[in-house]
């Protein structure tokens, strides 16, 4: 009896447009957000996402089939996929949502990649996602995809090897207290940390090439998910300013100084 033929992965990468990390925030006049009209770049978690994607099927050759790529956003999220895309990715589905749209919520995120999964005829074995995007923070996607497909699912990621013919990933995460190791069956999430790797850039053949490659657009209705928020953003404030500190020559003056800032101690 011969073997069974070792199944093609096939890999997911979701990944984001957000205001570039060496651009200084600021609030927007109307306090709703924050100032949106400057540079912006792939998020750079998902960023080590696309890299490793690119990095698993460089150790595994022609064990993996497909690299796609997938964003949520307005028209321009897709000078982000032409990134990834030149980044190594093969293909890219751009789920296009109007400019003036609000930023999709982690779990409006979770069930449009749920749905864009289940359209794929090839299926998906490893998706490989950023922690957390660097404008909210929230850092749930990954999870709550998990939830919803009742997938494995490994976070924080510092290390990972897939093994096609076992069909299990082998993933090393961070955690609070050193490091853990997981063993995971595919299908699995994986969420990228920063030690996972350091990304590469694109070369001008390979950004050439990415303009030729196929991207995929579609609607958040031909998906059948309702991207309306379930949060409200009331007001948005910067931080007060930092009032300068000063030092004191011995604890009397320092006592002084507390006293003079309305600060009293209190018997034990």
């Amino acid at each position: 009896m011969r073997p069974s033929a070792v199944r093609l992965l096939n890999i997911l990468v979701p990944i984001k447009r957000a205001v570039d990390y060496a651009v200084k925030i600021r609030v927007n006049p109307e306090q709703t957000g924050i100032d949106l009209n400057v540079k912006h770049s792939m998020n750079p978690f998902d960023e080590i996402a696309v890299e490793e994607a690119v990095r698993i099927r460089e150790r595994l050759k022609d064990a993996v089939k497909s690299i796609k790529v997938v964003t949520i956003g307005p028209p321009k999220s897709a000078e982000t996929l032409r990134t990834a895309l030149a980044m190594g990715a093969d293909s890219a589905v751009h789920v296009e949502i109007p400019e003036s749209a609000p930023a999709p919520e982690p779990l409006g995120v979770a069930k449009t990649l749920k749905a864009l999964i289940e359209r794929q005829k090839e299926g998906v074995d490893v998706v490989i996602m950023g922690k957390q995007a660097i404008d909210d923070d929230a850092g749930q996607t990954g999870q709550m995809l998990a939830g919803l497909m009742g997938w494995s699912q490994a976070t924080f990621a510092s290390r990972v090897e897939v093994d096609p013919e076992q069909k299990v990933a082998n993933i090393t995460r961070e955690i609070d207290g050193g490091l853990e190791e997981l063993r995971c069956n595919l299908p699995v999430i994986i969420t990228t940390d920063l030690r996972l790797n350091e990304p590469r850039y694109a070369s001008l053949p390979n950004i050439m090439k990415a303009k030729k490659k196929p991207v995929e657009k579609l609607t958040v209705a031909e998906l059948g998910i309702d991207l309306t928020p379930r949060l409200e953003t009331i007001k948005v404030t910067e931080p007060l300013k930092r009032v300068g500190g000063g030092k004191v020559a011995n604890v009397d003056e320092l006592l002084a100084k507390l006293k003079e800032a309305g600060v009293t101690g209190k018997r034990a």
